[in-house]
């Protein structure tokens, strides 16, 4: 095969070489010869895997220059060149001294050179060239992702798919059939079978049931070399479980069911369970229950739990021992979801009976209604009878059953109830104008078991008699218009009374001991409604306004009774066209009732009131206008007058006169007071003074209570309250008193012409003195 290759590989080589020499003009004159040809080798093979002592032998590389001798030398380059593959530099063979993996690397290139050993001048350009690594049958069918997981319905026919499944080989697809591979089950049959091309499981046997089997573990082989003897092989497991389809009814696990239930069992309270088993998953086992036998459905019912998959049996009536003992249910459970596929294997629901057994339970006394209306007229007397209440044990011990009214906390016990007949009573007077219906609830227990107490509401109703006099309604006065007729109806009156009205109608009437009233009359309508009527024209509302009449009316209840109501009509111009009568607007005082001259003299104290106040007013604007203090606007400053005069020292007492705040009636009374004071001063100030210069205490308080006294009385006095201070000497100073008023004028040699020398405030101070001297003269 050898020789095969290499003489392919030269007449390709020779065609090349024949083209390019057109190309490039070069051909030789003479077409026919033969062109020289240079290297000489084809495209290697070399066998994978190998494992022999020696280096596996590739090719040979060979120059039409090497004539033999030696002189040629051949060099490799490339891929592996040194490492893997080496060539003999002087004959050109090319050994592998490696085993080589094609699936790890499939072929080699490498560039060969030809040169002259001794010039080391190529006598072949280098040239390219590929080393194959040829395939052998070393490597075994995998499954990459296994194991694996599939599924399938149960009770599917035979050969529905299942599963595909593909093995993979690293070896050459396109040399020998290492890379053909055949699949195989060597487990899980006769359940399944594999297609040896493809790889596709599918259903071997029908109707296999997951209630019987669910999992199954399938093995498949892949081997190459198209299955022949020798091949390798690889196995994988892929295991197929078989989904639910409804092809299972329900199942009672028993036919016949005994459950106990108690008397006193509540109504819509759950009594018991049953549960149906369906060997079905999820919604194929989902189920309902119903009661199939009417006598079951009327006391009880049934409700499906979907979690549980239990049917809940509850009580839709009371139960009574003494009237049934025992029930009987026929139960039924039926698939909610069917496929159609699946139904000749029957009916999908099943059916049993459930035997209910009441239990005696000691129950609670029971009244005879379930409430009671009874009736009592009112204003009866305490201790009437009412009705009565009756309850008896239902048990059949009978036993004895107690009464009692539960009474509110916080209302009066208005019944009593007697404990052993039920009798109910009144334990006060009642007023059906205050409540006309009560309700109570009496209580009965059993003597034997206290615990058990049962309720009963009573209404009672109060029942009218005639105890409340009618009465008629009159809120406003009735309008009487001033140009009334006799005999025209002035208003229609209307009674009321608070007792119920089945009593009887109301009659109208005057006062019979009361003399005719000359100005209306009444009349009874025998309707239960009387008229007013003018008994004369030409009312005026100037003459008098407002009228009084009274009415007496009876009821028609048993006993009679009366009331006398006042009506108060009102006299007034009315409107006009107004279909009741009504007054006409008018002036605020002639709505008063005032007469013209009443007005007239209003007028006039009015305006003297008027003329009295601007008079007022325009004397106090004289009055109030003064010289202002301050001339220029440029003196503004406080409320301040400033003078340059020296004072007159302690004796100045007429620096400033407080008579100028008082009244000028007071101010002569002011002046008499003041002589009053100097001559007082004067006759202490005449006594002689004891050598310690102090005043007697009887006369300083002489004069301390005068001026009081004088305060007190002196109603012209300032507008405010002023301080008045006088003080005196105390007794026992040896040094004698260093003050010098309302002392004797001492005896002095000093000429008052003098005084004038001394500058101006000795001469002011002389003054004073002088002036005081003066009026202390008579």
């Amino acid at each position: 095969w050898l020789q095969h290759y290499c003489d392919c590989f030269k007449h390709v080589l020779e065609r090349k070489c024949s083209e390019v020499a057109k190309v490039t003009g070069n051909a030789h004159p003479d077409s026919h010869h033969r062109p020289k040809r240079g290297w000489i080798w084809n495209q290697f093979f070399v066998l994978e895997e190998h494992i022999g002592p020696d280096a596996q032998y590739v090719g040979k590389l060979h120059s039409n220059s090497d004539k033999g001798d030696g002189s040629v030398q051949y060099l490799l380059s490339g891929e592996g060149a040194g490492t893997i593959f080496t060539i003999n530099e002087l004959t050109g063979d090319i050994h592998a001294k490696k085993s080589l993996d094609r699936e790890k690397k499939s072929h080699y290139v490498l560039h060969a050179q030809a040169v002259d050993r001794f010039t080391n001048r190529a006598v072949e350009p280098e040239s390219e060239f590929i080393i194959k690594v040829q395939d052998v049958n070393d490597n075994a069918p995998k499954f990459p992702d296994g194991p694996f997981s599939a599924s399938v319905p149960e009770m599917a026919d035979i050969g529905t798919s299942v599963f595909q499944i593909t093995a993979t080989d690293a070896d050459d697809p396109t040399y020998g059939n290492s890379a053909k591979i055949v699949y195989s089950i060597l487990q899980g049959q006769p359940f399944f079978a594999v297609d040896p091309k493809t790889g596709v499981i599918r259903t071997a046997l029908p109707n296999m049931d997951r209630e019987t089997r669910e999992l199954y573990s399938v093995i498949i082989q892949a081997k190459d070399m198209a299955g022949s003897v020798g091949g390798l092989s690889g196995s994988t497991t892929v295991n197929i479980s078989l989904t639910d389809v409804n092809d299972n009814p329900p199942r009672f696990p028993q036919k016949n069911y005994q459950l106990y239930v108690p008397e006193s069992a509540q109504v819509g309270k759950a009594v018991g369970k049953i549960k149906a088993n369906d060997e079905d998953l999820g919604v194929n086992a989902e189920m309902t229950y119903r009661i199939a036998n009417e006598e079951g459905a009327a006391m009880f019912s049934i409700s499906t739990d979907s979690d549980k998959r239990e049917g809940v049996i509850s009580l839709r009536k009371p139960l009574d021992y003494e009237k049934k003992k025992a029930y009987s249910l026929n139960i039924e459970g039926v698939n909610t979801h069917l496929d159609p596929r699946f139904s000749y294997l029957g009916p999908f629901k099943d059916t049993t009976t459930l035997k209910l057994i009441i239990g005696d339970v000691d129950e609670a006394p029971v009244f005879t209604m379930d409430y009671y209306i009874m009736d009592v007229y009112e204003n009866a007397p305490a201790g009437t009878v009412v009705g009565m209440v009756t309850a008896q044990d239902p048990d059949s011990t009978r036993s004895k059953v107690r009464y009692s009214i539960d009474q509110n906390p916080e209302g009066d016990a208005l019944f009593t109830i007697d404990v052993d007949s039920g009798l109910i009573t009144t334990t006060k007077s009642l007023d059906r104008e205050e409540v006309a219906w009560h309700n109570i609830t009496v209580m009965a227990s059993e003597i034997d078991n206290p615990n058990l107490v049962s309720y009963v509401p009573v209404t009672v109703q109060v029942l009218d008699v005639n105890d409340n006099a009618p009465y008629i309604v009159t809120d406003s006065a009735f309008v009487v218009c001033e140009g009334s007729k006799a005999g025209q109806v002035i208003q229609t009156i209307r009674a009321t009374d608070k007792d119920n009205f089945a009593n009887g109608r109301f009659t109208f009437a005057l006062p019979e001991d009361l003399p005719a009233n000359p100005n209306f009359t009444l009349k009874d309508n025998e309707d239960s409604s009387a008229s007013v009527l003018a008994r004369r024209q030409g009312f005026s509302q100037v003459e008098q306004e407002l009228y009084q009449l009274p009415v007496v009316v009876w009821d028609g209840g048993e006993p009679v009774l009366s009331s006398t109501s006042t009506l108060t009509l009102r006299v007034c111009p009315c409107q006009r066209g107004a279909r009741t009568p009504v007054c006409r607007a008018q002036a605020f005082l002639s709505s008063a009732g005032l007469s013209t001259g009443a007005l007239i003299a209003i007028l006039l104290c009015v305006l003297i009131l008027l003329a009295i106040v601007v008079l007022f007013v325009t004397l106090r604007s004289k009055k109030s206008k003064k010289e202002p203090l301050i001339i220029s606007a440029e003196d503004i400053r406080e409320n301040v007058v400033t003078y340059d005069d020296e004072g007159g020292g302690e004796e100045d007492t007429e620096a400033f006169d407080i008579a100028a705040l008082r009244n000028p009636a007071a101010a002569e009374e002011m002046r008499l007071r003041k002589n009053l004071q100097s001559e007082v001063w004067r006759a202490i100030g005449t006594e002689a003074l004891s050598p310690a210069l102090t005043l007697p205490d009887e006369d300083i308080h002489e004069v301390i209570k005068l001026k009081v006294v004088e305060a007190d009385r002196d109603t012209s006095g300032p507008p405010y309250d002023s301080l008045q201070t006088y003080a005196y000497e105390g007794r026992g100073s040896p040094s004698g008193s260093i003050s010098s008023l309302d002392l004797p004028e001492p005896q002095t040699d000093l000429d008052p012409s003098e005084v004038d020398n001394w500058g101006p405030e000795v001469q002011i101070l002389s003054r004073v003195f002088q002036e005081k001297g003066q009026q202390d003269i008579p």
